[in-house]
């Protein structure tokens, strides 16, 4: 019984101690794309690097005339900007440029991801190289499912016109406990607190989720709402996880909320 057991927690402290070394490629399922292939495929989208330490960063930026302002999209965990950089006539009839970011990895961006900090500070480079275009215009600042806390901190600093988040998650740990339950949270390198980082966010905020996401229960925009009271949480029935896009309550929503801006 004792070798058993001994057999068993060797097993439990090397599986531990893979998901401490390994879990990037857990929470982070980028999609590589060859360096030499065009993403901006309209003349008013423009395709730009910027350079961080150790990368180099892909952005496209639709850029209109004459914008209201600028929604700052931060992407979900899988994929590039090639799959993600799809509606502009959306942002268009909004009046609003959109400019959105591969993370290291994704895309044609270069480099690895080795830490939530890093994470937080190529948000940061990619701002800041973009944000001069937008002196005194509106800032909307949007996350999407793994991008709702980098945009929340983000948000925390710039305190924006707008924080959209969209499918957002409490935090890191709140959301593997539900999924990993039998995983410390003290294991996890990317805590990723969207609550934490939310509840000092002053200005307005539009939570967006829908009623039958299994990945990202409801339950956590609730969360999200309780040390927020300020923000407005619309729910999308019928949603999931990666379908928003195709409700029609969930595009309207969305589109009220930067018109009234």
């Amino acid at each position: 019984m004792l070798i058993a057991l001994a057999i068993a927690a060797a097993l439990y402290a090397a599986l531990l101690a893979l998901l401490w070394f390994g879990q990037e490629r857990l929470i982070f399922l980028p999609t590589p794309l060859p360096e030499d292939q065009a993403l901006a495929r309209e003349p008013d989208v423009h395709e730009r690097f910027v350079e961080v330490e150790g990368a180099r960063l892909s952005v496209l930026e639709l850029r209109l005339p004459e914008p209201k302002g600028v929604v700052f999209f931060l992407h979900g965990n899988a994929g590039n900007l090639a799959s993600w950089f799809v509606n502009g006539d959306f942002y268009r009839r909004a009046g609003f440029d959109l400019v959105m970011l591969d993370y290291r990895g994704y895309g044609k961006s270069s480099g690895r991801i080795g830490s939530e900090a890093q994470l937080h500070a190529d948000v940061r480079a990619v701002w800041r190289a973009v944000a001069p275009r937008y002196a005194g215009r509106r800032v909307v600042l949007y996350g999407r499912s793994l991008g709702t806390a980098l945009a929340a901190s983000l948000a925390a600093e710039l305190q924006p016109d707008l924080t959209v988040l969209v499918s957002p998650y409490e935090s890191m740990a709140a959301l593997a406990s539900q999924h990993y339950p039998w995983v410390p949270a003290a294991l996890l390198r990317y805590p990723l607190r969207t609550a934490e980082h939310l509840a000092r966010v002053r200005t307005p905020v539009l939570l967006l989720h829908g009623d039958r996401d299994e990945l990202i229960p409801l339950a956590h925009s609730r969360a999200l709402q309780a040390v927020a009271p300020h923000a407005r949480l619309h729910v999308v029935p019928g949603g999931g996880h990666n379908d928003l896009q195709v409700f029609g309550s969930y595009l309207d929503a969305v589109r009220s909320a930067l018109m009234s801006l």
